[in-house]
């Protein structure tokens, strides 16, 4: 192409970027429905388009043949794995022919933008943002727009399937390939990387691309500042300077003070990486694309399509020899973005929740401000839409570590706010037209008249144009804003735009860069065309978010977050007016999917709608409860007390406990409270005593801590804190043993209190363990306790416990439990070490009866070995409630974790190594299931070692533990305590809990020493069971007084024993002794009871 030919005039640049960028949208639309709407097969929504032979397992290698070949293509030998395709060539055809004909438009587009981009380096245009807007905007969008469609082409996983498979059946029915495969199939493996082909393809359009990126110097960083320089600076504000409130908001570049920083990031990123030896060159090139590379680790391609720059513009300079300081620059950059870019956005986000919540009020009051400060609108639009489009690409992103700046809770209040603003501009339209009208023709048409005239060269064509600029804004009037005249200014600002074009080649005769002070002055006369006529057109430039049509689980999150949140619930409005914005991403070029966007707008919407009419119902259902409460207060019934205790008080009568609190009177939840009283600490709420060991029912406190969190979370409607995250964290800290601070905890205080004061009370003898009940209870004595321990230890008031304590505090409590029992432990071995020779002869003789009574005088301590086997039991007991009540607590809050950790335990193989079970033991019994062997008991025996004694011996010891519980047992039928209660269903003096005790303990030592646990405890069973059946023939009532009670024991044992069974007890006892031995018991309660 000849330049003395070529006449810039002549090549309509205006009119072919905006044709080909509209063009481009339409083709990225129909690429992303091809890749997007499963994957080939419903093309734009379009489920009828499914095309089976792609998924039809008998072609499956006919298509695979053909994509291997690619380009090439092979129909004359008779392939058989192409001979399937025959019969479908028909349906081939009619079925691709949509997707085909868009990756051949795909083409065209190419071809019709190289052959500009060729133009424009032809002609030497000049290119500034802050000049010819227009024309440097158009420029780069269309050259982003190329390079976006080129890497989407690239993702479609089946293009190559798709292309040969059409191409195939084309030759098989019309005997010749498609004329335009060749060239298309060239170009799609010449595009595997797009960016690495861009990369060559640009650089005859170097110069042209980056004289129009490095403008943007004046421009993107000056957009692309912090929180506190924008706050600095006032930005947005019109009461910062109330002098200033009515003059016109002005810029030397009003159309760049909007423009997307998000359109910015992507020309620079991209432009540079296409021209990227202006890097090497130009410092200004190389700092606004570290500037860019510093704000984002991804980019939006095309709605919710990500480019991850960082990785990208690495792999692409890694191979280009001399580059190694970009590649640095690059990692660099991208430490910077990892670290800082979140918090950066997070305080952009706060800053402008706060600016557009002054704007939206001060116009709401005063809207004829919108005419002056209409530019304030839409640029706190653009900043806003920025922020919100950057936090929801990077929010799937980023590394999990830096999570915290990428969750906003407050995002619904900064997209109320623009909702705000958008309703104000539409509301008050006409108020904006009268003031631009007026500006239009009083001042700009003067103005620019006035330049024009002090032009030194103007030639005809240009003279005509700017002329009837001039004449449009002359003839203005507010009389036909008054009667509702249609505006259309579109035709004055293509023509600006044609004659950026004409004035901005070389050597042209009026040279726009020669004339700066023009260019910014029609810039502004077309912002002001815009306030006038296209104000819906602007709304959708600066504020449309139908990226969120795009990014569904996303948008339903922050929905539910608004919900939550109280402070943020009143905002929630703004959710399905998002969903009005859908629509404005459809394109002509792909129909198809406006249907399918609308249905998307529609069901989200309904279901924001539907969402917050069940939350205003519930919180309108909440305030009549509480007032129905509060009448019910007011009730005659209620105020029976208070005439008592005024009678009694004349009469000087003492009622009631000594220290009761005052009943309140209806009407003190509205009086004044003390700020101390009202920010009591939780650990004050368990009301513990030390000196009188007096501690509030966990039910109580439960109860107590959850109308704190109610009352507390009514600030987060004032104050911009996260209570619920405040009261996790205060709550946390409760469930260990000490606090950030090295306080006691609830968790140590009531694990404290349970040890020291109700297990203590139990080993005294004042309380027992009451198993029909699952409770601990108060016994008859002397002393009168101060708490009654039922209230204390019953399913309920455990339950509260583990809400209270959580899994971590129970197992603390746990383990305090345990280290109790291995105390025990250690003085029952002792006494066994005393008596071991005897034991010794006692293990072997146990059917020699006459023996084994002169060998059991020998011994000495058997009522202290049962007392200790006993508080055991006790511990044991009261562990296996808590257990039960921890199990309950997290069946209701993760129930399917509960059942997957059951699942599990049940089903371990008798085979698997003892390891192995433990841990799975050890999971379950964090989850509060019972299981075989506990293996907290595990941990707290096996940390007791004897010095100077071998394992053999410590196995031993263990052994003739069992053997003298077992002898020792007869002892207990002349205890008067002994005797079985049916109502409790166990002992009074608590010996029922030797049951749990004998077995646990068996278990956790044998599982230590690795000893048969079945076997010993069947040892165990034979001697119990000897040494009892001998009772039976004494004739000492005192001996015998509960023999039958003690006879019971067996039965318990076996029944809480996962290794014994009654097969093996009727071998040992027989079993009418056991029926026999019941049938008293419960004849004796009857008499008893009578």
């Amino acid at each position: 192409m000849s330049r003395s030919v070529l006449q810039p005039s002549q090549q309509k640049l205006a009119e072919k970027l905006t044709i080909l960028n509209d063009r481009g949208v339409g083709m990225l639309t129909r690429l992303y429905n091809i890749k997007k709407q499963g994957q080939v097969w419903k093309a734009c929504g379009d489920p009828k388009a499914k095309p089976s032979y792609l998924i039809d397992k008998n072609l499956e290698s006919a298509v695979k043949f053909i994509v291997r070949k690619f380009p090439a293509v092979e129909t004359r030998n008779n392939n058989q794995q192409l001979a399937q395709l025959q019969k479908e060539k028909s349906e081939i055809l009619k079925n691709l022919a949509l997707y085909y004909f868009t990756f051949v438009d795909v083409m065209e587009f190419k071809d019709h933008v190289c052959e500009l981009l060729n133009t424009i380096d032809v002609c030497q245009v000049f290119f500034d943002i802050t000049v010819n807007f227009d024309l440097t905007k158009n420029y780069l969008d269309l050259i982003i727009t190329y390079t976006t469609l080129m890497i989407l082409l690239s993702r479609i996983e089946e293009r190559k399937a798709i292309i040969g498979l059409y191409n195939y059946a084309h030759e098989m029915t019309h005997g010749a390939s498609d004329r335009e495969y060749p060239r298309l199939g060239q170009m799609i493996v010449d595009y595997e990387n797009p960016l690495k082909k861009m990369m060559e393809e640009f650089v005859p359009h170097s110069k042209s691309l980056s004289d129009a990126l490095i403008s943007l110097q004046m421009v993107y960083p000056r957009r692309n500042l912090s929180a506190d320089q924008w706050r600095n600076a006032q930005l947005l504000s019109l009461i910062s300077a109330p002098s200033t409130m009515l003059n016109p908001a002005q810029s030397d570049t009003m159309p760049c003070e909007y423009l997307s920083l998000d359109a910015m990031e992507k020309w620079i990123i991209f432009g540079f990486i296409l021209c990227h030896g202006i890097l090497n060159t130009d410092a200004t090139a190389l700092n606004l694309w570290k500037l860019a590379l510093q704000s984002s680790s991804c980019l939006s391609l095309f709605r919710d399509e990500v480019f991850h720059i960082h990785k990208a513009a690495e792999d692409l300079f890694v191979n280009i020899r001399g580059y190694n300081k970009r590649i640095n620059d690059i990692r660099e950059c991208k430490e910077a973005a990892v670290s800082h870019a979140g918090s950066m956005h997070r305080e952009r986000r706060k800053f402008l929740r706060s600016a557009l919540k002054e704007l939206a009020t001060v116009l709401s009051d005063q809207p004829g401000l919108l005419g002056p400060k209409a530019l304030f609108v839409f640029m706190a639009l653009s900043f806003a839409r920025d922020e919100i489009i950057w936090l929801l690409r990077h929010a799937d992103n980023m590394p999990k570590k830096s999570a915290d700046d990428f969750i906003d809770k407050h995002i619904a209040e900064l997209i109320f706010y623009m909702e705000e603003l958008r309703a104000h501009v539409r509301k008050y339209g006409p108020v904006m037209q009268r003031y631009y009208v007026q500006y239009l023709s009083g001042f700009d048409a003067v103005v620019l008249n006035e330049l024009v005239q002090n032009l030194s060269v103007c030639p005809e064509d240009e003279s005509i144009i700017m002329s009837s600029f001039v004449n449009t804004m002359t003839s203005l009037s507010v009389k036909q804003v008054e009667d509702g005249e249609v505006f259309d200014f579109r035709g004055m600002r293509l023509d600006w735009f044609r004659l950026q074009a004409y004035t901005s080649v070389s050597k042209a005769s009026l040279s726009l860069a020669d004339h700066r002070e023009l260019g910014k002055m029609m810039n502004t006369i077309i912002f002001h065309t815009k306030m006038v006529d296209s104000l819906v057109e602007m709304l959708v430039e600066t504020s449309d978010l139908s990226i969120f049509c795009f990014y569904s689980r996303a948008f339903e999150k922050m929905f539910q977050q608004c919900l939550e949140l109280p402070s943020q619930s009143r905002y929630s409005i703004a959710f399905p007016l998002l969903c009005t914005h859908f629509m404005s991403c459809t394109h002509e070029l792909c129909p198809e999917e406006r249907h399918h966007i609308g249905d998307r707008s529609l069901s989200l919407c309904n279901m924001f709608l539907d969402e917050m009419a069940k939350q205003a119902r519930n919180l309108i259902t909440d305030i009549c409860t509480e007032q129905c409460t509060l009448s019910d207060q007011l009730l005659p019934k209620h105020c029976a007390k208070t005439i008592s205790q005024a009678v009694n008080k004349k009469s000087k009568k003492q009622t009631g406990k000594k220290g009761e609190p005052e009943r309140e009177k209806p009407g003190v939840e509205s009086m004044r409270k003390n700020r101390l009283v009202v920010t009591k600490s939780i650990v004050g709420m368990t009301m513990y005593n030390q000196a009188t060991q007096e501690i509030a029912k966990p039910s109580e406190l439960l109860t107590s801590v959850r109308a704190y969190m109610t009352v507390l979370q009514s600030i987060e409607n004032y104050v911009q804190i996260d209570i619920t995250r405040v009261f996790n964290n205060v709550l946390l800290q409760q469930t260990q043993h000490l606090d950030s601070h090295g306080e006691p905890t609830i968790t140590s205080l009531y694990t404290n209190w349970y040890l020291e004061t109700l297990l203590r009370q139990v080993s005294n003898g004042h309380i027992a363990y009451f198993p029909a009940m699952k409770a601990f209870v108060n016994l008859p004595t002397e002393n009168e306790l101060t708490f009654n321990a039922e209230e204390y230890s019953d399913i309920s008031e455990m339950r509260s416990l583990s809400e209270l304590l959580g899994p971590y505090g129970m197992k603390f409590l746990s383990e305090s439990l345990m280290w109790h029992i291995s105390s025990q432990v250690a003085e029952l071995k002792k006494l066994v070490v005393e008596n071991v020779d005897v034991l010794t002869q006692m293990r072997t003789s146990f059917d020699k009866p006459d023996q084994m009574a002169a060998l059991f005088k020998r011994l000495s301590s058997v009522d202290s070995v049962l007392k200790r086997m006993t508080i055991i039991g006790v511990i044991l007991s009261f562990r296996s409630l808590a257990q039960e009540a921890l199990r309950d607590v997290l069946s209701y809050h993760i129930p399917f974790l509960v059942s997957s950790i059951e699942d599990f335990k049940d089903h371990i193989p008798r085979e698997t190594d003892m390891k192995v079970a433990m841990n799975v033991y050890e999971l379950s019994s964090a989850a509060g299931l019972p299981c075989e062997i506990d293996p907290a008991l595990v941990v707290a025996l096996s940390s007791q070692k004897s010095e100077n004694i071998s394992p053999e011996e410590e196995y031993k010891i263990a052994c003739l533990l069992m053997v003298f519980v077992a002898v020792s047992l007869p002892t207990l039928a002349s205890n008067v305590m002994s005797q079985y209660s049916p109502a409790i269903e166990g002992h009074c003096n608590n010996i029922h809990c030797l049951a749990k005790a004998i077995n646990q303990i068996a278990a956790a030592l044998f599982t230590i020493h690795k000893g048969s646990i079945e076997d010993r405890l069947k040892e165990f069973l034979a001697l119990a069971s000897s040494s009892l059946l001998k009772i039976g023939q004494e004739t000492d009532k005192t001996t015998t007084r509960n023999r039958e009670s003690v006879y019971l024991l067996l039965d318990m044992i076996v029944q809480e024993s996962p290794f014994l069974t009654m097969d093996l007890l009727e071998s040992c006892f027989p079993y009418v002794l056991l029926r026999n031995a019941y049938h008293a018991v419960y004849k004796q309660s009857v008499t008893s009871s009578a």
